[in-house]
Order: structure tokens, then C-alpha cells, then sequence
């Protein structure tokens, strides 16, 4: 491969972690708004999960053409990230099991479904990358998790209606915090396992 043919591909990269950025930035404004407004774990549960995304997809982008061992420090931190992101939607949770909250089942639905249109476009343009580094694959971790969160934000909005209660927004608040934690595992296995190879190679 020509060094020209590497140059273009970086930038195909960084053209595309750029929009995915933009994309999750926005969503975290949008799910932040609704959240706040809809009174909703779930939604800022997803805010605040976009939010670290974004940060993790700068991180990205800073670790296009540095070392190896710079983006597995780089991907370690994305995992920490999401763990600590996933303890903070916990105690959320159950602040609003304590004190209760009325979410709004029909913000939820509207906002989840504008949100999984948004992921799944992030999720096809992540996966039009080739040779994906450890960084790489940890942006398409996050974008496949929230495509999943979005479809469980429906499906509570849904029993918050029929029921008129807020368990089903608090259920999926705390289970987009444990697809968080997941995903942060994979992605520190991921950069343990990355980093074995290197060392044996």
C-alpha cells in the first residue's frame, strides 16, 4: 500500500468519526432536553451515554496515525469511561426510586426512534471502515449498545403508558447502564487482547 493510499484512508477515517461525533453530540443535547423535560432515567441514561461517546469518538480521532500503544491507553480509557458513565445511571435510578418521577411515555418512544434512525446510520458508517484499530472497534461497540438501548427506551415508553407508572422507565435507565458496562468490559478485553498480540509479535 502507498503512502498516499494510507493518507487517503485516514482521512476517510476521520471524515467519518468527524459526522459520527457531530451525530452523538447532538443526540446527547436532544436526549439531555428530553430527558429533563419528560422526566425520564432512560432518556438522560442515554444523554449521558452519548455524551461519553462523543468524547471517546475525540479520543478516536486523536489516535488515528499514533502508536499502537498510545491508542490502547486511548481504548482502556473509552472502557473506564463507560463504566464510570454506567455507575453514575445506577445511582440516578435509584434517586428517582426513592423520590419518584412521572416520565412521559410518548417523549420517550418519539425520541428513542429519532435516536435508533441516528445510531444505525452512525453504525453503517463505522462499518465501512477497513483494518479497524482497537479505538476503531470501540466506536462501533458504543454505536451498536445505543442502537440497542433505543429499542428498550421504546418498549418501556410503551409500559409507561399502558401503566402509568415510572418502573419501566427506571428498568431501562438501569439497563442501558449494564449494556454500558458490558461494552466497557469488551472494550478493555479488547485492548488487553491487542496488546498480548503486540507483545508476542
Amino acid at each position: 500500500m502507498s503512502e498516499a493510499d494510507f493518507d487517503l484512508r485516514s482521512r476517510d477515517k476521520r471524515k467519518i468519526l468527524w459526522i459520527v461525533l457531530a451525530l452523538n453530540a447532538a443526540l446527547a443535547t436532544a436526549f439531555f432536553a428530553t430527558g429533563f423535560l419528560g422526566d425520564s432515567s432512560a432518556l438522560i441514561a442515554n444523554g449521558l451515554d452519548n455524551s461519553s461517546d462523543a468524547i471517546v469518538y475525540a479520543i478516536s480521532l486523536m489516535a488515528l496515525g499514533r502508536p499502537p500503544k498510545w491508542k490502547r491507553i486511548a481504548a482502556r480509557f473509552s472502557g473506564i469511561m463507560l463504566l464510570a458513565f454506567a455507575g453514575g445511571v445506577m445511582i440516578d435510578a435509584g434517586r428517582r426510586f426513592v423520590s419518584g418521577s412521572e416520565p412521559i411515555g410518548v417523549m420517550m418512544m418519539g425520541m428513542a426512534l429519532v435516536a435508533a434512525a441516528v445510531n444505525l446510520l452512525s453504525l453503517c458508517l463505522l462499518r465501512r471502515l477497513r483494518g479497524k484499530d482497537v479505538n476503531l472497534r470501540a466506536a462501533t461497540t458504543f454505536s451498536f449498545n445505543d442502537f440497542v438501548s433505543n429499542g428498550g427506551i421504546v418498549i418501556g415508553g410503551i409500559v409507561v403508558l399502558w401503566t402509568g407508572q415510572n418502573w419501566p422507565d427506571l428498568v431501562v435507565g438501569i439497563g442501558v447502564a449494564s449494556i454500558a458496562i458490558y461494552g466497557g468490559i469488551d472494550i478493555l478485553r479488547d485492548a488487553r487482547d491487542d496488546a498480548k498480540k503486540a507483545n508476542q509479535g
